[in-house]
């Protein structure tokens, strides 16, 4: 991979040789490496057990979970909040290993949409509750820093399952509780949100 990254740099016009450049293709393979970490994680080994049966038939949320990961269209960091949400029939999820969940697939290259999914079907196959419900909120540095070019765009994306998807009124209590918003400071509340980074 290190040669890779040096002959990466040569085609991009720079010289690999200089004193700043020399331990950058260690450097990024490494950061490659961990970024994209999740393909080699093992659910079961991350949740580690932390299944817990429970007298329980209320929503639990996890909010403001704080995720980053790279688009696979061009290798570019996307990230923002992602809030968790679902109602157990049997068992819980011990609250740590929820957002450990998160990083599995968000250290992959991914979109959004795919990413919102695999979180809420993972959820749903490993404790069977009610419902589930999973919204991401991202800033995609391939629409900020290249193509469109809009530095205050940013994209929503959900996953409702069972009864957040069956009821009006759960899925509403969920919205509300989490209070959506906007992970980029300097936007107005009343911005839209963007699509989601497309190839293309």
């Amino acid at each position: 991979m290190q040669d890779l990254i040096r002959q990466l740099l040569a085609e991009l016009g720079e010289n690999p040789d200089r004193e700043g450049l020399l331990r950058t293709p260690e450097r990024v393979e490494k950061a490659l490496k961990f970024l994209t970490s999740g393909y080699e994680a093992d659910v079961d080994d991350v949740l580690n057990g932390a299944l817990f049966s429970v007298d329980y038939s209320e929503m639990v949320i996890v909010k403001d979970i704080d995720f980053y990961s790279l688009c696979e269209h061009h290798l570019l960091p996307f990230f923002g909040k992602c809030h968790i949400a679902y109602i157990p029939k049997e068992k819980v999820i011990g609250l740590s290993k929820v957002p450990r969940l998160v990083d599995v697939f968000s250290r992959r290259l991914q979109i959004q949409e795919r990413l919102t999914n695999q979180i809420a079907d993972m959820i749903r196959e490993k404790i069977a509750p009610l419902g589930v419900a999973v919204v991401m909120e991202a800033t995609h540095l391939c629409m900020s820093m290249r193509g469109v070019e809009k530095q205050n765009s940013f994209a929503v994306t959900s996953a409702m399952q069972g009864a957040f998807r069956n009821s009006a009124r759960t899925r509403m209590e969920f919205l509300e509780l989490i209070k959506l918003r906007s992970v980029v400071p300097s936007l107005r509340g009343g911005e839209a949100a963007s699509l989601a980074c497309a190839e293309d």
